[in-house]
């Protein structure tokens, strides 16, 4: 929380350099505004959100003008909220909707209301004949701009560009999410052992960061035994057993700022093939941080990883996100990103201020096992600094209680043994 002794997070900072940012980008721009759906964006215009049922609907929209404030168009008596409690925005706040997503009547003619309310505004200012850059629509309400005269270009880009670097507020932010994630490992380090299964482990994390203040747990992959290799980016209801290797990716909100946060864990022991295979992956990530500085581009970290072929995939499509890498701030996949598939050919500069995920994946020789390691860096004129702080170096082994009359038993074990195997295939394990 804030307090009066101390600096922590500035939240009018936090608003006015983020504004201040994006009208300094469209003011160098061809555009005549900035037009967006995209719940993030929104929320970086305006510093306003009304819940997260509301993150896919494209329900709300936002107008910011050349050489003037942002205009928002809010859920019914959202609208009345934000202008007694959001003084930043005020009167600028204003009651309307789109179609939610097409589930309104057609012969309602909400997206041409849209479309009108636009134009009047774009008419105030005589921007009405300049190109107004739009981030995510309906087909219905483009069109409904397109046949009222408004050249719709691709707002995307400029609003990515403003959020690639972070302030210090932002920073701050993403810090303090990944913290809450650290608790939420170190209580899933604890409970994980033979008989918890993977939901089990969702549940546990929800649980977790809800309680330490997260507005949103966005995702929980949580993936054991067999179903590591190849990773289906789902979690079951499968019973983890000993030997077992786990990896969980936890993705949540705090203040609207994301994680993106792998780490992987042994139950009960581990066989050599998967330590080999968490080494290779610890190694293939430690080599991306130590590369990180202002200056180089995402070449520079890619060229360093592995092909897709050297691990069992056919071409870097069918190998996407596995060796990756991504922004991290309103969501989880900002600019700029790593990848083989692109990155050599079309690099991006790294600088200052940004803040990504690093992640790795490499297979175990077993032939079932994986691991899978992600870490947090912010950029700065030092090199890299990583947020994310649950341990990683070495495979940790939880749910340990295996004990001989001479003491604990090894804990490494032979990864030929029949016993290291799954007994059948995933879809009936």
């Amino acid at each position: 929380m804030n307090v009066d002794w101390e600096e922590r997070v500035d939240f009018e900072r936090l608003r006015t350099q983020r504004l201040d940012r994006i009208k300094g980008l469209l003011k160098e721009s061809e555009l005549g505004a900035i037009l967006s759906f995209d719940m993030n964006n929104i929320r970086y215009l305006t510093a306003t959100i009304i819940g997260t049922w509301a993150l896919d609907k494209l329900v709300r929209f936002c107008l910011l003008p050349q050489d003037d404030e942002p205009i928002l168009w809010d859920f019914g008596s959202a609208a009345r909220h934000h202008q007694l409690y959001c003084p930043w925005l005020g009167e600028r706040s204003r009651a309307g909707i789109s179609t939610l997503r097409g589930a309104t009547p057609p012969s309602a003619n909400l997206a041409e209301d849209v479309a009108k309310k636009i134009k009047a505004e774009l008419e105030l200012r005589g921007l009405q004949n300049e190109p107004i850059g739009v981030d995510v629509v309906e087909p219905v309400v483009l069109f409904a701009l397109q046949k009222e005269g408004i050249n719709v270009v691709d707002g995307q880009q400029i609003m990515l560009e403003a959020r690639r670097i972070k302030t210090q507020d932002e920073i701050t932010l993403l810090n303090t999410a990944c913290a809450m994630v650290d608790a939420a490992y170190d209580v899933l380090y604890q409970e994980l052992r033979a008989g918890v299964r993977e939901n089990d482990g969702v549940a546990l994390v929800n649980k977790v960061l809800y309680e330490l203040g997260s507005e949103f747990v966005e995702g929980v992959n949580a993936i054991g035994g067999e179903r590591t290799s190849p990773h289906p980016h789902l979690f079951a209801d499968r019973i983890l057993r000993p030997g077992d290797q786990v990896y969980f990716d936890i993705l949540h909100s705090y203040m609207g700022y994301r994680t993106c946060y792998y780490r992987t864990l042994a139950i009960g022991s581990a066989s050599q093939a998967q330590i080999d295979a968490y080494k290779k992956c610890r190694e293939i990530l430690d080599i991306s941080i130590e590369a990180v500085k202002p200056g180089i581009t995402t070449a520079d970290i890619v060229k360093d990883w592995p092909k897709a072929e050297e691990f069992g995939f056919a071409n870097e499509e069918a190998a996407f996100a596995l060796q990756y890498g991504h922004g991290v701030g309103l969501n989880i996949w900002e600019a700029p990103i790593f990848s083989r598939l692109f990155s050599l050919e079309h690099p991006q500069p790294i600088e200052e201020g940004m803040v990504f995920a690093l992640e790795a994946f490499w297979p175990a020789a077993d032939g079932w096992s994986a691991a899978r390691i992600e870490e947090e860096v912010v950029v700065t004129a030092d090199g890299p600094q990583v947020i994310t702080r649950f341990p990683a170096e070495e495979l940790m082994v939880a749910g340990v209680k295996y004990y001989s009359a001479n003491g604990p038993l090894n804990t490494t074990r032979d990864s030929q043994s029949h016993r290291n195997r799954p007994a059948m295939p995933a879809a009936h394990a």
